[in-house]
């Protein structure tokens, strides 16, 4: 594996070392989002989830380590200079939700903590005999909302950029 491949595997900007940031919904791509967020955290008191915190650098990024984005569109709304910019026919980001071995069912424990805060319908559960059901990922239903992740107890959920999905 090539070492710009290794970084957008692990959720790294194939142009630097550094973790991608996870901006608010229908942010404009990061070099423009830079530019345009003047750092004034209008989006952070707008989201009814509390999801939006600030990263190093005072600029807004997601933190879905207690709940997920609703959609709602109320960042976008409160975001003076247009960083954050809805488009009917834009996906909200470029993210996705992918499972990992860690998986408690995957282990033979029952649990369907992720397919139960699901709203959009992308987790579902297939039933097999002698253990329990397994979780199956529909990557054209997730909308990247992370509502999955906080509720996981053991963090068997990542988000990885949307043109991963179809990676096994």
């Amino acid at each position: 594996m090539d070492v710009v491949r290794r970084r957008l595997l692990g959720g790294r900007d194939s142009a630097s070392a550094r973790p991608r940031p996870q901006r608010p919904p229908w942010a404009l791509d990061e070099a423009e989002f830079t530019t345009t967020c003047r750092d004034c955290a209008a989006c952070i008191p707008a989201c009814p989830s509390g999801l939006i915190r600030t990263d190093g650098e005072g600029r807004p990024v997601l933190d879905f380590s207690h709940a997920g984005c609703t959609l709602c569109g109320d960042c976008v709304r409160a975001c003076p200079r247009g960083a954050l910019h809805f488009t009917p026919e834009a996906p909200a980001w470029d993210w996705k939700v992918r499972l990992t071995e860690t998986c408690l069912t995957l282990q033979g424990v029952v649990c369907r903590s992720c397919g139960e805060a699901c709203d959009a319908g992308a987790i579902r559960f297939r039933p097999r005999i002698g253990g329990p059901a397994l979780p199956a990922l529909d990557p054209l239903a997730c909308n990247g909302c992370g509502a999955c992740l906080a509720p996981c107890p053991s963090r068997a959920l990542v988000r990885i950029p949307a043109e991963l999905r179809e990676i096994p």
